[in-house]
């Protein structure tokens, strides 16, 4: 487990993003499509305080990663969505996944 977790943590590294920011794009992009997510949301399900994912967020932006937009339905809350380049970086790091995964699936097959 420590070394799919190690494997994880590289891998992002690799494309420039920290462990704290793959965990934050993946909550983001697996929220059902119908539902917005706000910042709340992200700290729920990271779970972080809410000033901790509004820094985090600020880093995602700076990065180019996410967007914010004002929520049509409260003026207090902030929707986020994933950009173009998020998709494309959790795309390859899905792909490294799963490569990690059928090299190890043997192993894994011992273990369980």
């Amino acid at each position: 487990m420590r070394c799919s977790l190690d494997f994880s943590q590289k891998a992002a590294k690799n494309i420039g993003l920290t462990p704290r920011q793959h965990q934050a794009l993946l909550a983001i992009k697996g929220f059902p499509e119908d539902r917005k997510v706000t910042i709340g949301d992200l700290a729920k399900r990271l779970l972080i305080r809410h000033h901790s994912a509004v820094e985090l967020v600020n880093r995602l932006v700076e990065a180019g990663l996410v967007q914010r937009e004002p929520s049509p339905d409260d003026n207090r809350q902030v929707i986020l969505e994933l950009t173009e380049l998020a998709n494309q970086d959790l795309a390859e790091l899905s792909a490294a996944h799963l490569e990690e995964l059928t090299r190890i699936r043997p192993l894994l097959g011992d273990f369980l």
